[in-house]
């Protein structure tokens, strides 16, 4: 019987994929291992091996397609003796779910009329399989989701389910309590695309659809700003030790063609002050906090058309070329894309530095489940008051620490930051 080839969930959190490319046309003969496609999800481009040996009896996604659910056929494979006409019968049960990577919408409806059951997603109990995207989508527009059917595994309500279920205008009685939980329908909505083209309707301009890694910056951002419970502090770190001492080490490492940047000094910096601070080595888990043991620190790498937040793990533990060295591979991977989820998943608190690009300074917004995030400025000539009262010169860099209030209070919040900016102002203490 022919083999189904299936959307691959290339991470945890993975729901649905572009197609990018096929590696293989139809005919072709592969066996376990080889490359089948090219696959993007929201953050990287990844290669998708086969498992089975066979031929290539249909290809039932075309390359380019995107919003390709996890578990949609998007292939065939045809085993020895079994031609193209023994498709039809083995695909035909999951084709249905192809038309998602064109039209987004339609998909809830088309499981919804499929489904035995009219309205109620599958549960145990009183649970609800739900994924988390789904979870705080839902909760976001005041949705129960006991009202949406699941077109996911096993009646799993997936994003798609809940993007465009409304709320019910006449909710079913309960206790008084959970009306609170309908607040965040309130909250006021952006204008919808239609609006917005009305409001340049006669201008210029070009169209440029979303990809995958904006939509999810889109989503993960908007939320965070409407539900974590920012606070903010701001110091300015003297660099002139630490840019003398950079010197100095760079230039015994120039014959090993290392050579360290202020950025690797912050990382490493930040990674001690955790260990410092342990209770602010922490992250926000919904009902509790997670306290962790490492300093995973996590870095924004700008590329074309979003970031990437690669994670340093054990970062206090490494040596500063170390850290150098892993931070120039993992930006440069991050650039093409080709990062595996588990180097950018994870980390318990992030740094974002435009310093380079001339700013001063900036507030960044804290990326959940993180505690929180530092902001770096330039490292600027200023005039300031030395230790003696006589004024001087001095290279000042201004730092803003956003912070998860729900994790970390302001004082434990200015003690973990006190600690960045010693380490940073006291390099050499940071090898000892």
């Amino acid at each position: 019987m022919p083999t189904e080839i299936l959307m691959p969930a290339l991470s945890p959190t993975m729901e649905e994929g572009t197609l990018a490319k096929w590696l293989v046309k139809e005919g072709d003969t592969v066996s376990s291992g080889d490359l089948l496609a090219e696959i993007e999800t929201d953050k990287a481009t990844m290669e998708f091996e086969a498992v089975d040996e066979g031929v290539i009896g249909k290809l039932m996604v075309a390359e380019g397609t995107e919003a390709v659910k996890v578990n949609t056929v998007i292939a065939v494979l045809l085993e020895d003796g079994e031609s193209a006409s023994d498709i039809g019968t083995a695909a035909a049960p999951k084709a249905a779910a192809v038309p998602v990577a064109s039209a987004a919408a339609p998909a809830p409806q088309a499981a919804a009329a499929s489904a035995p059951a009219p309205a109620a997603p599958q549960k145990d109990g009183t649970r609800i399989f739900a994924s988390p995207l789904a979870r705080r989508i839902a909760a976001d527009k005041g949705l129960d989701l006991a009202t949406v059917t699941g077109s996911g595994p096993k009646g799993r309500i997936v994003k798609a389910d809940v993007m465009d279920a409304q709320p019910s205008a006449t909710p079913a009685p309960q206790t008084s309590a959970p009306a609170a939980a309908t607040a965040p329908a309130a909250m006021p909505s952006s204008p919808s695309a239609d609006m917005v083209a009305r409001a340049y309707e006669g201008r210029t301009y070009e169209e440029i659809s979303l990809n995958g890694m904006r939509k999810t910056i889109a989503a993960r951002l908007t939320e965070a700003k409407q539900t974590v419970p920012h606070f903010y502090l701001r110091r300015d770190i003297k660099l002139d030790a630490l840019m003398a001492f950079r010197a100095q080490l760079n230039k015994q490492l120039e014959g090993r063609g290392v050579k360290l940047s202020v950025n690797d000094f912050i990382i490493k910096a930040t990674a001690l002050a955790l260990q410092a601070v342990p209770t602010a080595n922490a992250v926000w888990a919904g009902d509790r906090v997670l306290q962790m043991k490492a300093s995973d620190v996590a870095v924004a790498v700008a590329i074309e058309g979003g970031l990437f937040t690669p994670v340093l793990q054990d970062a206090e533990m490494k040596s500063l070329s170390a850290l150098s060295t892993e931070m120039k591979d993992l930006a440069a991977r991050a650039r093409d894309r080709k990062l595996a989820p588990h180097e950018y998943q994870g980390g318990s608190f992030a740094i974002s530095n435009l310093g380079m690009m001339g700013i001063d300074n900036f507030d960044a917004i804290v990326n959940p489940p993180h505690a929180g995030i530092l902001a770096v400025g330039a490292g600027v000539k200023k005039p300031v008051v030395g230790d003696d009262g006589q004024v001087t010169v001095a290279t000042v860099m201004s730092v803003t620490m956003s912070v998860d209030h729900r994790v970390i209070d302001g004082a434990l919040g200015a003690e973990l930051l006190k600690h960045i900016v010693d380490n940073l102002e006291n390099p050499m203490a940071m090898l000892a």
